[in-house]
């Protein structure tokens, strides 16, 4: 089992920065692929940004660009730096294993994009 800590949502102007952490209870290169989700209002839970235990990325079309994945498997934490955030980006956040383990779901992280 492990517990996942979501952190750094807020509120922010379009155009704006946040960087999103993830603070695992154990450590994330024994769980693998770790992967970002949001989900917006009235909206199903979609994967954004996922990396392996070896650093390679891949990111959702709508964030590519925009959104990088790390991860510092010392710290047992994953981050993601989102950059030129768009109101379509308002979600709540949540990092999980990809793919997801039901039991590994936190309570995410609140991101607001709005002027």
């Amino acid at each position: 089992q492990v517990q996942l800590v979501e952190s750094g949502g807020d509120l922010v102007q379009p155009g704006g920065s946040l960087r999103l952490s993830c603070a695992a209870s154990r450590s994330i290169f024994s769980i693998g692929t770790m992967g970002w989700y949001r989900r917006a209002p009235g909206e199903q839970r979609e994967l954004v940004a996922m990396i392996t235990s070896s650093g390679s990325t891949n990111y959702a079309d709508s964030v590519k660009g925009r959104f990088t994945i790390s991860r510092d498997n010392a710290k047992n934490t994953v981050y993601l730096q989102m950059n030129s955030l768009k109101p379509e980006d308002t979600a709540v956040y949540y990092c999980n294993k990809v793919p997801y383990y039901t039991d590994y779901w936190g309570q995410g992280t609140q991101v607001t994009v709005s002027s």
